[in-house]
């Protein structure tokens, strides 16, 4: 067989030059024209303002996520110093219930002090009972010769005498407590006023 048999048939090629497309009547621009080129940077710069716009939607969308997380986080951390405030407020009423009940023990103890009689191991109970007690915070307050002061202390004798110069606390019958910065029981007292331009007077009941 001959090299022509073995070659593939090529058929003719046509290619269009009409300027006019025949489909939308409009001039074909031949490729590397400065229209083409213009068409084509247009094409271009359209692609690039929708790629534009999709970032700018992105970056609000991101920047509405973020505020939602902030928003989030700033609930949470509110409602964690709530629950930590509300705890540490159930805790403190409790140790101030307890440390209330034990009053009357920490009154007992203190008589017998003044007395003398707090000796041995009563001694050294009563000690570590009022010891335990200040670690916990509570604290006693009211002494002779203090300012008297109507919302710590509880008048329960009045008198005047020339040796003071304001209302004094010159005697306490029983001492007050104070827990966590408010008192839990106020200082019994007796109290003495300066004498109102004249010899003193005799002590009299509040």
């Amino acid at each position: 067989m001959s090299d022509e048999s073995t070659q593939p048939h090529e058929g003719p090629v046509i290619r269009d030059k009409r300027r006019i497309d025949p489909a939308t009547g409009q001039l074909r621009e031949p490729a590397g024209t400065p229209g083409a080129a213009a068409a084509a940077l247009n094409e271009e710069q359209f692609e690039a303002g929708e790629i534009s716009a999709e970032i700018a939607v992105l970056a609000e969308q991101l920047a509405e996520r973020t505020a939602d997380v902030q928003r989030l986080q700033a609930e949470y951390a509110n409602y964690r110093k709530r629950v930590d405030r509300d705890r540490d407020l159930v805790r403190e009423q409790a140790v101030a219930a307890a440390l209330t009940e034990l009053l009357p023990v920490l009154d007992d103890v203190g008589r017998a002090r003044e007395h003398g009689e707090l000796e041995g191991g009563f001694k050294s109970v009563g000690e570590a009972l009022e010891a335990a007690t200040q670690r916990l915070g509570l604290v006693p307050f009211g002494t002779v010769g203090e300012s008297f002061d109507p919302t710590v202390h509880e008048a329960l004798t009045h008198e005047h005498r020339d040796d003071v110069a304001e209302a004094t606390c010159v005697a306490v019958y029983q001492a007050g407590y104070r827990f966590a910065d408010r008192v839990v029981r106020p200082a019994r007292v007796a109290v003495a006023e300066p004498t109102p331009g004249g010899p003193p007077e005799g002590g009299e009941q509040v």
